[in-house]
């Protein structure tokens, strides 16, 4: 009976059984089902040991990893430069990223993406400004995706005067500029099309152009005299449009003047025609599409005779 309350009798007994339990728990991650099963306990010793040979690496080299992503912080794009922490949330990189305007602009390219509305022409006209002060030289790239003054349901949006203020930039720099229509150039956006550099204009092959008079903005409760006095002004910035256009297509102002009666659309091949752009961007096609025969050769090939227009 002494022996069962003696602490020195018990404490061997508890730390003899107890200690392999807590050696096998330190050393080999148990399973938490049925601890004592020699199976279980060998497949969580080979797991801790060597997991690849459970975990075989993908044969694909495109997969990524299954356990590899804990092992590499970088997980973000360069230039991004990131900082290793345990924590996720502290993957943060060191500097923000510079907007897409900035990158563009340090490419040399400025990129008109809206209606020709004041803010618009107040950007472009201080990009192309800034280029010709830091290299009065190199090549600016101009890319115009633009309804031009109006938008594409024919509301007019700017005064005729945000296309001429642009366009007389571009007249008063020293740069080559080149351009380049992605998606549409419309109005005076086909005018800023045309004005590039000559051998130097180009169009990609769905993108669309269209010249179109101006149209008289929204006269509301204005007295007759002064509706008159802005359809008149409207008047001379359509000559003017016409003599430019003229001017950098190289074809008459009556064809001009006749083409813009109406909204004159034109794909990449018939602004390439009416001399808007010089080459289009096919991606390394241009020898194919050089010996592509033209819709209307293709009519008189097949016999079809063309009664009327359109």
């Amino acid at each position: 009976m002494a022996s069962l309350h003696n602490p020195c009798v018990r404490m061997p007994i508890a730390s003899s059984i107890s200690s392999p339990r807590r050696t096998a728990s330190a050393s080999i991650p148990m399973p938490p089902v049925s601890p004592r099963d020699p199976f279980l306990r060998k497949l969580a010793s080979v797991a801790a040991s060597s997991p690849e040979t459970l975990l075989p690496p993908s044969k694909n080299p495109d997969a990524p990893p299954y356990l590899d992503l804990f092992e590499t912080p970088k997980l973000m794009a360069n230039p991004a430069q990131v900082e290793r922490s345990v924590s996720y949330n502290e993957h943060r990189p060191r500097k923000p990223p510079p907007d897409l305007p900035s990158l563009l602009l340090h490419g040399r390219i400025v990129y008109i993406g809206m209606p020709l509305v004041p803010a618009v022409t107040e950007l472009v006209i201080a990009e192309l400004m800034y280029l010709q002060w830091m290299d009065p030289k190199d090549t600016i790239y101009l890319y115009i995706n633009s309804t031009g003054t109006t938008r594409d349901d024919g509301e007019t949006v700017g005064m005729e005067t945000e296309g001429f203020a642009i366009y007389d930039a571009m007249m008063q720099l020293t740069n080559e500029i080149q351009t380049v229509a992605v998606g549409a150039a419309i109005g005076q956006a086909c005018l800023l099309l045309a004005a590039g550099k000559k051998g130097k204009r180009y169009m990609l092959p769905h993108a669309k152009a269209m010249i179109q008079q101006p149209r008289v903005p929204s006269s509301g409760l204005m007295p007759a005299s002064d509706v008159l006095i802005r359809a008149n002004e409207v008047i001379k910035n359509r000559d003017t449009l016409v003599k430019l256009l003229a001017t950098h297509t190289g074809n008459s102002t009556e064809t001009v003047a006749k083409a813009m009666r109406r909204p004159f659309y034109m794909d990449s091949m018939k602004a390439q025609e009416f001399g808007v752009i010089d080459k289009i961007l096919w991606r390394g096609q241009e020898s194919i599409m050089a010996d592509a025969a033209t819709p209307e050769e293709w009519d008189r090939r097949s016999g079809i005779k063309v009664v009327d227009s359109i």
